[in-house]
């Protein structure tokens, strides 16, 4: 890409260019697309550990799974305490559900930290992607706008020389015809 062109676009020479946009600039040179599914691109990367914290994240924070807990703490404490009168496993004040719940919430927290974590992540990698494709669609842009100019520019010079010529074809014609 013409140096001027790049120094218009960034404000700067193409040396100062970041990493990212110097690959923006050869895309747009080679007329490559760099738009892609991002969320495709993102979970690729994933490993296994963090698929399952989102997964687990997912499941945790949904109405289905508030609902289903809220079901199993009612199950024990009817169990607990009206049918198992006699041979309860976990008596009032219940506390082996005590214990449950704080390891359960013990484990739970940082993995609902990590798909946090994730989240942010996955924020920062769109982000990325979508300035790369803003900065491509303005260069492209702007290299139209370019080879406009130029055309018309070129269509200015042409238009300039024909005027000049049928400019100098009136004198020659006017310096003919006699004088009335």
């Amino acid at each position: 890409m013409q140096p001027d062109l790049v120094r218009r676009i960034f404000g700067r020479p193409g040396e100062q260019l970041g990493e990212a946009e110097r690959r923006i600039l050869r895309d747009a040179h080679e007329h490559r697309v760099v738009s892609t599914n991002a969320e495709t691109d993102f979970q690729a990367k994933a490993t296994f550990g963090q698929r399952l914290a989102d997964e687990i994240a997912r499941i945790g924070g949904s109405w289905a799974f508030i609902v289903s807990f809220l079901v199993f703490l009612a199950v024990w404490a009817v169990a607990n305490t009206v049918i198992l009168t006699r041979d309860a496993f976990d008596p009032y004040p219940f506390i082996f559900l005590n214990l449950v719940l704080s390891m359960l919430a013990a484990i739970q927290a940082p993995i609902i930290m990590m798909s946090q974590n994730r989240q942010t992540e996955r924020d920062r990698f769109f982000a990325a992607k979508d300035y790369e494709v803003n900065l491509k669609a303005e260069i492209e842009v702007m290299a139209l706008h370019h080879k406009i100019d130029m055309a018309v520019l070129k269509e200015l010079q042409d238009l300039r020389g024909e005027l000049a010529t049928l400019s100098s074809e009136i004198r020659d014609i006017s310096r003919r015809i006699p004088d009335i």
